[in-house]
């Protein structure tokens, strides 16, 4: 079986493309059941505001690939993608799950939510039957990792996100937050964390807008110095406040270009942190308006992010020893197979001999337990040095050797 992972990031599309193909939970359950019934062995579906990643398993990996990357195309309704697809196979895609999740192939290097996004796509996968053997490994190993990593790294002494690094630009333009009128949108995890930087920052009102009007309460009930806005209301107050930051999880656009004021005798930052983008990417042609969306924080600062790919890259060899270990375990389920073979041969071997001897035999119920015994004993010995040889194989091409002449003697 070999690992595979095609789909698209913030490295090769941009956010216009990433948007086109986010997956919702609706789809992703869809998705993984289009592609076990297209007889693909193993599926986890990993999206994100930076990325889009279908991860497989399959006995013929070509096959796979183009699968998935026609299944994209299909399944989005949408030929302009094609060119932006990208696909890893074996290596390539181990070390791109590791790297993903300690957080180097983040927009913000080193960044802490994706590693709560990968367990959760790993959740889901299990849940809908998706994932197995290969790929729970794979993802948990990865996950291990970048534990290990940030730990050593001592990253998550400076956590970093999106929403961080969102209300981080915003001071830079702004300067002073104290006297700003601020809507946060939407309060999922990534408003949360934008609502909880903001509260760091000495900010000026701060109101909430939620569709789900019961969640917001339970926000005003943790943080009574914020406000809470009915999302019948939304339209009037966006042309009130001096910034908004957005991060729902509506599969639309909840703010049009007809919503806002043209003429403004004041600057409207705005923050748009959803996948797919919640704001209409028109409204950023309107005078004295000031629209961010995620693709717009790749400028964090230079020093910081020299700084980071420094500690990260100290921790290079350690994912390539991580690889390795896969691999070897990886490799080791071609033993289990033939071991697994050669345990039905030897069990059928001894229900035939104690099923003949206790037909020519009149034996009583101690002593067919003590035959039974004797001989499932004798076949284990003949097994042992065959079992224990494959087990402390680590070399793969001498492994796969020992499976072929195995199963070439025996049949299997």
């Amino acid at each position: 079986m070999e690992v595979a992972v095609i789909g698209f990031n913030h490295n090769l599309s941009p956010i216009k493309i990433r948007e086109k193909v986010f997956f919702t939970e609706a789809k992703k359950i869809e998705a993984t059941t289009i592609l076990l019934d297209k007889n693909i062995d193993e599926i986890i579906i990993l999206s994100t505001c930076n990325r889009s990643e279908i991860y497989v398993v399959s006995d013929n990996i070509e096959r796979a690939v183009h699968i998935v990357k026609e299944f994209y195309l299909s399944f989005f309704n949408d030929k302009t993608i094609d060119e932006y697809i990208f696909s890893k196979i074996n290596d390539e895609a181990v070390r791109h799950i590791f790297q993903v999740c300690a957080g180097f192939d983040s927009i913000v290097i080193g960044e802490d939510q994706i590693l709560g996004q990968v367990k959760e796509a790993l959740t889901t996968a299990m849940v809908l039957n998706g994932s197995s053997k290969i790929l729970n490994k794979l993802f948990r190993e990865a996950i291990t990792a970048a534990k290990k990593i940030k730990t050593k790294a001592k990253i998550s002494e400076n956590p970093l996100s999106i929403s961080y690094i969102g209300v981080k630009k915003l001071r830079e333009n702004i300067k002073d937050l104290s006297n700003k009128k601020i809507l946060v949108i939407g309060i999922g995890k990534m408003g949360i964390l934008a609502l909880t930087h903001l509260r760091e920052n000495k900010t000026g009102q701060i109101f909430i807008c939620n569709r789900n009007k019961c969640k917001s309460i339970d926000i005003w009930e943790k943080y009574k110095d914020v406000e809470v806005v009915e999302y019948e209301n939304l339209k009037n107050i966006i042309n009130e406040v001096d910034i908004i930051i957005s991060a729902t999880s509506s599969p639309h656009v909840i703010i049009k270009e007809e919503d806002m004021k043209k003429n403004r005798d004041k600057a409207l930052y705005i923050l748009d942190l959803a996948m797919p983008r919640d704001i209409d990417e028109n409204i950023k042609n309107i005078p004295n308006i000031l629209l961010y969306d995620v693709d717009s924080l790749k400028t964090e600062s230079e020093e910081n992010k020299i700084m980071r790919e420094t500690l990260l890259n100290e921790n290079l060899s350690f994912i390539d020893e991580c690889i390795d270990e896969f691999n070897i375990w990886k490799s080791s389920l071609k033993a289990d197979k033939v071991l697994e073979s050669m345990y039905i041969k030897c069990n059928n071997i001894k229900e035939d001999t104690v099923s003949y001897i206790y037909r020519k035999t009149n034996l009583s119920v101690k002593d067919k337990k003590i035959i039974d015994k004797m001989i499932e004993s004798s076949l284990k010995r003949l097994m042992r040095e065959a079992v224990i040889t494959l087990k402390d194989t680590r070399e793969e091409k001498k492994l796969n050797e020992y499976v072929k002449v195995l199963n070439e003697l025996f049949g299997f």
